[in-house]
């Protein structure tokens, strides 16, 4: 498997953190991107920098009613917050907004890190020359996607799927575990002459092996991209966060919508967070856009327009 940068640091911050807490998914995550970059705590500050933390910089509410049937099968839910929440009264516009989380990554690094959005349109090939990219950096460098489940393989699939999908590209796998959009990390990925696997750092201990599970390029790229989904005619954001100093890179992604659906719950299983548009480009371009970028420092686009204020849980 390649690793990213920074990959092995969040792994371990990641499995002493889980699961998230109730509508935590983005704040999850931008915790961990915070500490694969070895932002532990923001400038004076003695406060830890945990999903609470982030929370509360990125402005996310939470449902004042638990709903276990939002959550995957099994979970109980997490409501042991650090750091007293905003709540609201309607769970469907509850979460994080990508924008938030975008400010919230910023700010707690203190200038350290710079969180920078991307549009599709999201292929096998973009999101593999993306990769290719953040993995030959030398600095740590998380890739944030928010997505929606129900184009992802069940987190559980055999031994005999991963291998007929490596080895001949059948991408016949196991059911989705739940539909909910969603953030998770993208920490590595495993090549074979079928295809890729992509590992992913998801935000509770039941999927996958304690979090961590493998999901073949396709459906990565359609589930970002969110195809045929609630949020259809949307493209997502794959955001690349660049260090403009001696730092790291965070990336973020996001589809195109002002609010969260409420998932529904598929086999025994249910869960989603938001961004800023970008000018969309081609397959052919992205890579010489993100290298522009990498070299150019935020903002990605001047004049972009505004993130949607849409919020996932």
């Amino acid at each position: 498997m390649t690793l990213l940068p920074g990959a092995r640091e969040l792994l371990r911050f990641h499995a002493r953190e889980l699961p998230q807490r109730d509508d935590l998914c983005g704040a999850f995550c931008g915790a961990l991107a915070l500490r694969a970059a070895g932002v532990a705590s923001s400038a004076g500050e003695t406060e830890p920098l945990d999903q609470d933390a982030v929370a509360l910089a990125a402005g996310s509410v939470v449902s004042r009613i638990a709903d276990v049937s939002m959550l995957p099968f099994g979970e109980p839910g997490r409501r042991d917050y650090r750091l007293s929440p905003a709540f609201v009264e309607d769970s469907a516009t509850s979460g994080t907004t990508t924008g938030g989380l975008l400010t919230a990554i910023e700010a707690l690094s203190g200038g350290r890190l710079a969180a920078i959005p991307y549009t599709g349109p999201w292929t096998a090939t973009t999101l593999g020359g993306l990769f290719d990219l953040a993995a030959g950096l030398r600095r740590p460098v998380t890739l944030l996607a928010n997505l929606h489940t129900r184009h992802l393989w069940g987190s559980h699939p055999r031994a005999d799927q991963l291998l007929d999908y490596l080895l001949d590209g059948e991408t016949a796998g196991p059911p989705p575990d739940w539909e909910v959009g969603h953030f998770v990390c993208v920490v590595g990925r495993v090549r074979g002459p079928g295809g890729s696997l992509y590992g992913l750092a998801d935000t509770y201990p039941s999927l996958g092996r304690r979090g961590v599970h493998l999901q073949p390029r396709e459906c990565l790229a359609a589930a970002i991209e969110r195809r045929l989904g609630p949020t259809s005619g949307t493209s997502g954001i794959f955001g690349e966060s660049f260090s403009r100093r001696q730092t790291s890179y965070v990336h973020v992604d996001a589809p195109d919508r002002n609010r969260a659906r409420r998932s529904r719950r598929v086999r025994p299983g249910r869960h989603n967070q938001g961004r800023r548009r970008l000018s969309p480009w081609w397959e052919h371009d992205l890579l010489h856009h993100v290298a522009e970028e990498m070299l150019a420092g935020w903002p990605p686009v001047e004049g972009g327009t505004e993130l949607p204020r849409r919020r996932d849980r």
